[in-house]
């Protein structure tokens, strides 16, 4: 099949009366939609979340307006990557729409030609307002100008702290300084209590410690070059360090999500800065016992602001060599409308409209001042967490080195300046390969 076949393209009027404003259609080449069986289901592969299961329970609806069955398949993250990358090498078809992860996949799917092209759908159909979706993660969904995917599931910072600990101490910090003041006053280590607990593990942790590069005025690549030993990361690298090093419990260095987020859930730390799509963990009285004094406020303002991230973790794409893929759009079409969007965002899930963001009835199902840093967070995040690359686990090992050598107490800028000159050799190879 040639590239071209791959993309999507106008649909032809009558397909269906409730898409009949979109009048789009994913292309015509062997293998189009009405070479399949009509009793073929259409196959959704999602990540085993809480966003898979709340639109299963609408199937329903998109069974009734497609004529045909939908059948999702639900994997862990790891099952997946893996899945997806056998079966998409092997051109296969048995999968019809991908749940993925934007920031992890979607460059390399994208380069891949395994993902179909979306752009003429989104921005063609004035009912489905692609310009509702707020920037940052709309634009994590694009690539080279095409747009391949669209996000269901935001995320940004937060920083959760005890609200009866910091009471006495004027409210939780605005500012890194005051939090750095405040974690090093309230952490008791000699009786296993800590002032702040973070990710410390080397790739595991370059998400979340984003904001604290991005607030120091840093960023990982800058014209397709390192950025990892300017002054501004060095700055950064060393805060989160002398963060975790004098605040936070020992082993931080092993620590990823699943190590750092009990620690806070069983009232062992203050302050604890990690993605609000968590939240719900802190809530949940039979893994938490903070429920009742959790407080939560938007990332600290560093030298350069507030500003931490606002991406899609996950998004919908469609898979290029679908024999479905007019359904498939009616799927994700119909999966990611402001109303569909709306209706999740209620029960919870962060979703990617401006429309639902503004929206009194969605903010309802989060706690309040969770749902006002989730809003800061979603004017003025950026729109990665990570290095945009292909290899995105291996530049995450390079680019988490400094990290650990901070926490350890190690020579920062040495650490930096080692890590820059492997992270650029890094880069050449990557960039080359994607044609840049």
């Amino acid at each position: 099949m040639s590239t071209s076949s791959r993309h999507l393209s106008r649909r032809a009027l009558g397909r269906l009366a409730a898409a009949a404003a979109g009048g789009l259609t994913l292309g015509a080449c062997a293998g189009r939609p009405d070479a399949a069986s009509p009793d073929a289901p259409l196959r959704i592969t999602a990540n085993n979340h809480v966003w898979a299961e709340a639109i299963r329970e609408h199937f329903g609806e998109i069974e009734e307006r497609i004529g045909r069955r939908v059948v999702m398949s639900i994997l862990t993250a790891d099952q997946l990557g893996n899945s997806y990358n056998v079966k998409l090498n092997a051109s296969a078809t048995d999968i019809d729409v991908m749940m993925l992860r934007p920031l992890q996949d979607l460059l390399l799917f994208a380069h891949n030609e395994w993902v179909a092209d979306l752009t003429d759908l989104v921005t063609g159909d004035p009912d489905f307002d692609w310009a509702d979706f707020q920037a940052a993660p709309r634009q994590r969904c694009t690539v080279d100008d095409r747009v391949v995917s669209v996000p269901v599931v935001t995320e940004r910072p937060a920083l959760y702290y005890r609200r009866d600990l910091v009471a006495d101490l004027g409210g939780p910090p605005a500012t890194l300084d005051e939090l750095m003041a405040m974690s090093l006053e309230l952490a008791d280590r000699g009786n296993d209590f800590f002032g702040y607990v973070g990710r410390g593990q080397r790739n595991g942790a370059v998400s979340q410690w984003s904001s604290f590069l991005y607030s120091f005025g840093g960023d990982f690549t800058r014209d397709g070059g390192s950025t990892i030993a300017t002054r501004e990361a060095i700055a950064a690298y060393e805060y989160y360090g002398t963060l975790l090093r004098r605040t936070g419990p020992p082993g931080v260095t092993n620590m990823t999500l699943e190590q750092a987020m009990p620690v806070f859930a069983q009232g062992k730390a203050a302050f604890y800065a990690d993605a609000d799509a968590i939240y719900t963990n802190f809530l949940d009285p039979t893994i938490s016992t903070v429920q009742d004094t959790i407080g939560f406020a938007p990332f600290p303002a560093g030298p350069a602001g507030a500003l931490g991230y606002n991406i899609p973790s996950w998004s919908l794409s469609i898979n290029a060599f679908s024999l479905l893929r007019d359904d498939a759009w009616e799927f994700v079409r119909w999966a990611t409308s402001p109303e569909m969007v709306a209706r999740i965002q209620a029960a919870g899930i962060p979703g990617a409209r401006e429309s639902a963001w503004a929206d009194d009835a969605t903010l309802a199902a989060f706690p309040p001042d969770l749902a006002e840093s989730m809003r800061l967070g979603g004017e003025r995040g950026v729109d990665h967490d990570r290095p945009e690359v292909l290899q995105v686990g291996r530049a995450r090992d390079i680019v988490g080195q400094p990290l650990v050598a901070a926490v350890l107490g190690d020579d920062v800028p040495a650490a930096a300046r080692d890590a820059h000159a492997e992270f650029a050799d890094f880069l050449v190879r990557d960039n080359r390969h994607r044609g840049i």
